[in-house]
């Protein structure tokens, strides 16, 4: 059996009368905040240089195609596929997850049903993914349904009722004892053992309850009761396309997440991306986000990673993990972590 993380790396004290899970202010995002999902396949072209192909993908199209407006005290930014919500000190970027969904597809259909979106997208290898959104673009549920139209429940945000628009929630950081390359990994260094230990690792502390994806993405002390891996691959500046000896050095990553899905159909993993404190922040988000989604979409068409059991996000220089603000391999990192016990708490018995 792959060791266990004995509890996570870097120790920070706790509140000493913060609860276990306390719920934030509402902080619902404005209505629409995620781009509306495909209505057709696309191709994996602009976050995977195949070789002879040259680079694509970079910042400049995407500045040009920004579009900036004003909702009450947020500042919101739309830029195509993807909508940056800035409000006070914070910022964040959203996508729909179903734009990765139709690279290589056979079929996209899009119905709406009162006031949901259904997306269900047909893939190569015969498996339906079915997402469903409400009006404001926030995932409900996504289902994976095979050749013979049985499904398996992949994310299911429906118990939390009309409490899912709270993206944010105060809880505890867990205190972390153990040692750091445990609970942080380095796949550079190739240590299959700590990575697997990672992968398949329980919570560093008990989980009370469970949580919906956009409260995992946006609340940094949920997200630290789970291991992360930090990848070994590297972008060129300002891009967000993966070179094929970048695409390779996934190889580990990808094995050890499809053995996870093998053993249980539902497990979730979080794609990160990350990227040091040169540019400006829209520019990092962004950047982030996508380096996230390529990362995403090369171990699924390179490897055979149920897309469906990845969900990806971008957080620009907000988490360095060296205090610099100059530039910083270290920093510009794409990270994964399993996510599942946090969503869904049958997984943490």
């Amino acid at each position: 059996a792959a060791p266990k993380p004995a509890a996570p790396a870097e120790q920070k004290p706790a509140a000493a009368a913060a609860p276990a899970a306390r719920e934030a202010a509402p902080a619902p995002l404005p209505a629409a905040a995620a781009p509306p999902p495909p209505t057709k396949p696309t191709t994996a072209r602009q976050f995977i240089q195949r070789k002879g192909d040259k680079p694509s993908g970079g910042l400049d199209a995407v500045r040009k195609s920004r579009r900036e407006t004003r909702d009450g005290n947020r500042t919101v930014i739309r830029e195509g596929d993807r909508t940056i919500v800035r409000e006070g000190n914070r910022a964040t970027i959203h996508h729909n997850e179903s734009d990765r969904f139709a690279i290589g597809a056979r079929s996209v259909k899009v119905d709406r049903k009162g006031d949901d979106i259904v997306s269900i997208i047909l893939r190569a290898s015969g498996i339906s993914i079915v997402s469903t959104t409400d009006r404001d673009g926030r995932l409900l549920r996504r289902v994976r349904r095979d050749r013979n139209g049985r499904e398996v429940v992949i994310i299911d945000n429906g118990f939390a009722g009309a409490q899912r628009g709270n993206y944010f929630v105060d809880v505890r950081r867990p205190q972390y004892r153990g040692p750091r390359d445990r609970y942080i990994v380095d796949a550079g260094r190739g240590n299959r053992d700590y990575i697997y230990g990672a992968l398949f690792g329980p919570p560093i502390e008990r989980i009370e309850r469970r949580y919906t994806v956009d409260q995992v993405r946006y609340s940094e002390p949920l997200r630290e009761y789970m291991p992360r891996v930090d990848l070994d691959v590297n972008f060129p500046t300002g891009s967000w396309q993966l070179s094929p000896s970048q695409v390779s050095a996934l190889e580990v990553i990808a094995e050890g997440i499809i053995s996870a899905v093998e053993k249980n159909p539902r497990e979730v993993f979080l794609v990160e991306g990350h990227t040091d404190r040169v540019g400006t922040q829209d520019d990092n988000l962004s950047l982030s986000d996508r380096r996230a989604e390529a990362v995403a979409v090369a171990l699924t068409e390179e490897f055979g990673v149920p897309p469906e059991n990845l969900v990806t996000q971008g957080y620009g220089e907000e988490y360095p993990k060296v205090d610099t603000d100059g530039p910083s391999r270290e920093n510009r990192r794409v990270a994964v972590r399993r996510i599942t016990p946090l969503i869904d708490k049958v997984a943490d018995r």
